[in-house]
Order: structure tokens, then sequence, then C-alpha cells
């Protein structure tokens, strides 16, 4: 039985490794330069003060922060690779005018990790390049609708919504163009898929494939992926219900 239902196991197990090589490779190369980078030295008394934790605690916890900021960048560029691979779709990488593609569909989606990465002014900016892909007679995607997609929403609901983001050059919310939208990963990945629960099949195949590269390609036979029904709280409040949102707050 494949570990998704829309995507070959040896697609998906490829892209989750490129990912979980990018942080070992960022691991070892942070413990290496820890003396090198410039720690505030202020903060880190405070920091240990407060979580009530010895030096060498601190300095782990550290790391670890350091490698999460590598792996959170590189978890946006997994999903736009994972739904680019769905049949039908296409990942146009980096440097593309927009990150996904689906002919069949005419869709054009710009996609981004959280709903945080994209804020204040910038949001508008998404908001005109989107409108310059889809608006013009003359081009290549006149007639598509285009998606900006948070795969973390900021509250736990569902919407797919005219993107309506602030203006700070006019004062007013960029106008409402159905052709040019805001979604939430869950309703995105439903939509690429066709399947309601595709985002939690990606989330809870997860674990599974990670054990298997541990115990696989990284040689460690006994690697078991822990706390999995603690960590799956956090899926549940990110996403919540699958009811619908009327109006999204910018």
């Amino acid at each position: 039985m494949s570990l998704l239902s829309y995507l070959p196991d040896d697609v998906f197990y490829g892209l989750v490794k490129d990912v979980l090589d990018i942080g070992r490779a960022k691991q070892v190369a942070a413990a290496k330069e820890f003396q090198k980078n410039v720690i505030d030295p202020f903060a880190s008394l405070f920091d240990v003060a407060v979580s009530g934790v010895d030096h060498e605690t601190w300095r782990q916890t550290e790391l670890v922060r350091q490698c999460q900021k590598t792996l959170t960048n590189h978890i946006g560029n997994l999903h736009q690779k994972v739904l680019g691979n769905v049949a039908g779709w296409e990942d146009l990488g980096v440097g593309a005018n927009v990150d996904l593609v689906c002919q069949n569909k005419k869709i054009i989606a710009e996609v981004k990790n959280k709903f945080n990465t994209v804020t204040g002014g910038k949001l508008a900016d998404q908001y005109h390049s989107l409108e310059r892909l889809v608006m013009p007679k003359a081009s290549q995607y006149k007639g598509y609708t285009a998606y900006f997609v948070n795969v973390i929403p900021k509250k736990p609901q569902r919407y797919d919504l005219a993107f309506e983001p602030s203006d700070k050059e006019t004062g007013n919310k960029c106008r409402a163009n159905e052709s040019i939208r805001i979604i939430d990963g869950a309703s995105f990945y439903s939509l690429v898929t066709g399947k309601e629960s595709a985002l939690r099949e990606f989330y809870l195949a997860l674990p599974v494939v990670i054990e298997e590269i541990f115990q696989n390609d990284y040689q460690q036979a006994d690697f078991c992926f822990p706390d999995k029904a603690e960590f799956e709280r956090y899926f549940n409040a990110a996403y919540g219900s699958a009811a619908t949102q009327n109006q999204f707050d910018f």
C-alpha cells in the first residue's frame, strides 16, 4: 500500500530524504561553527536563568534552533515539490514567476509555508504579482485562477476566498477579484489531489517515511519516531475542523 494515495512512494521518499539530508548537514555545520558565530552573551545568561538549564543544555537548544530555521525554509519547498509531483501539476522551481501550475485546471499558485511568511505591505505585492500573471490579455496565464497558499493558516479554519490584502500605497484593500484567491493548506491539498484529507494523509505518512530513511539510509536500525500522538496534537490544533471560514483578516 502506498504511503500517499496521490504520490508514488519513491518520489515521496526522495523528497523527504532531501529535507532530512539538508537538516543533518546543517546540524553538523552548526556544531562545527558554533564558536565562530557571534553569540549574544547577554541573551544567553537570560535564557539560562529563565529556562533553569545548564550551559550544555542551552548549547544543544541553540543548535536545534539554528537547524530549525534551515528546516523551516526547506519544508515550504517540500510542500511545493509534493504538490508539483501530483499528476497534472508542475513545480516550476526556484526563480519562476509562480510556484505551481496546472494546465488542465487553469490554476497557478504561490505557496508559502505559514501565514506570517509574507506580511504587511508585501501581501499587496503578492496580489499585484498574481494579478499581472492572470489578467493581461497577452499573459500565458490569462483566464487562469491564481492562488496564494498559506499551508499553515492563521486560524484552524478552512478558507478559499478572494484575496484582498491592504495596499499601503492606496490606503485601501486590493480590489476583490475571483481569479486571485487566498487559500489554506488543507483546502489547497484537497483542490490539487481531489482528496478531502490529503494534507492529513501527508502529515501521518511523514513519521513513517522518516523512520524508514533513518533506519535504511542512515543506518540507525533502532530509530523510532518518538511521541507521535503528542506531535499529532499540533496538527489538529493548526487545522481543527473542516468548517468553512466566511471572512479572513489580513
